[in-house]
């Protein structure tokens, strides 16, 4: 669904929102089908937890960066009305998607409590602005129904906090726990916020609970202070290449790849590139060359 003005609105006022019904059923369906290639199913992973002891090893011992073997979880965070909503909300069209992790917890393998924290601690190199200039969109999109006892993020609301100075990126823990407000939504719903937030992880309510969700974060262009992940670095992954393969071009231009227009493009890159990305569909690019595609540079 396309996100509404209230609710990009809502982040401002408040520093978060959560949208239900975000996914469409056959994107969710696919999504959720492909984490098992990845994670044990529930069922399978509380049949016996000490098969799966890696979970153990830290909270975010069930993180998996992009890209992944399934285009059913690689086109999620090149979702349409994901773009449009980051388009929107850092007005402009000029973007990077420069965070993509998928992330299982499950009740039981670790304490999952968290204090509040900041985000930008590792998305920025200095800080937020308080003015709201030149924010950053962080999201997780909720491949799992999230109730209050299935270890939901909490966030607290801004106009609880504007008294913190932003450089203060954590808290003791406890501090806010009375003002936070459990992000909790049906699958497919998804919790949208910007890094000056304080929010944290919390752990499970219950015995047998399990979460997956899809964190993914974007920036506009040319603020080479935020980042976080370099996707050249993943580029030889054969994962990548089938989902560039699958991408539209606006799709990959999220990534930092040469849009049309670009002076990048002529014959010899048309050539290369496709020499390294066979079945790739290069023609927009070469109908936007100024140059004939058949003329070398």
């Amino acid at each position: 669904m396309r996100i509404p003005d209230a609710k990009l609105a809502e982040i401002w006022d408040r520093g978060f929102t959560v949208v239900e019904s975000f996914l469409d059923s056959e994107t969710l369906a696919a999504a959720q089908e492909a984490l098992w290639g990845y994670y044990p199913r529930p069922e399978e992973y509380f049949a016996d937890p000490e098969a799966h002891a890696k979970f153990a090893a830290s909270q975010f011992a069930g993180l998996r960066l992009y890209p992944y073997n399934s285009w059913a979880l690689n086109r999620i965070p090149v979702y349409p009305d994901l773009i449009d909503a980051a388009e929107r909300f850092l007005q402009t069209k000029e973007i990077d998607v420069y965070k993509i992790e998928l992330w299982a917890k499950y009740a039981g393998a670790v304490d999952y409590d968290q204090p509040h924290h900041r985000d930008y601690g590792n998305h920025s190199l200095v800080v937020p602005r308080a003015d709201g200039l030149m924010p950053q969109m962080t999201c997780f999109i909720l491949l799992s129904d999230v109730t209050e006892l299935d270890g939901p993020t909490k966030a607290v609301p801004t106009d609880k906090t504007r008294h913190v100075p932003i450089g203060v990126g954590h808290t003791e823990m406890g501090q806010f726990f009375e003002d936070e407000v459990a992000a909790t939504g049906p699958a497919g719903s998804i919790l949208i916020y910007k890094t000056d937030v304080f929010h944290r992880g919390s752990n499970f309510g219950a015995p047998g609970r399990s979460r997956f969700v899809m964190p993914v974060d974007f920036k506009q262009r040319g603020w080479t202070w935020q980042g976080k992940h370099a996707w050249p670095d993943r580029a030889l992954s054969p994962d990548w290449k089938d989902a560039v393969i699958r991408m539209t071009p606006r799709q990959r231009d999220l990534f930092g790849w040469p849009p049309i227009g670009d002076p990048y493009w002529n014959a010899q890159t048309l050539a290369d590139v496709a020499l390294r990305y066979p079945g790739l569909d290069l023609s927009p690019y070469a109908a936007g060359m100024s140059e004939p595609a058949g003329v070398p540079a």
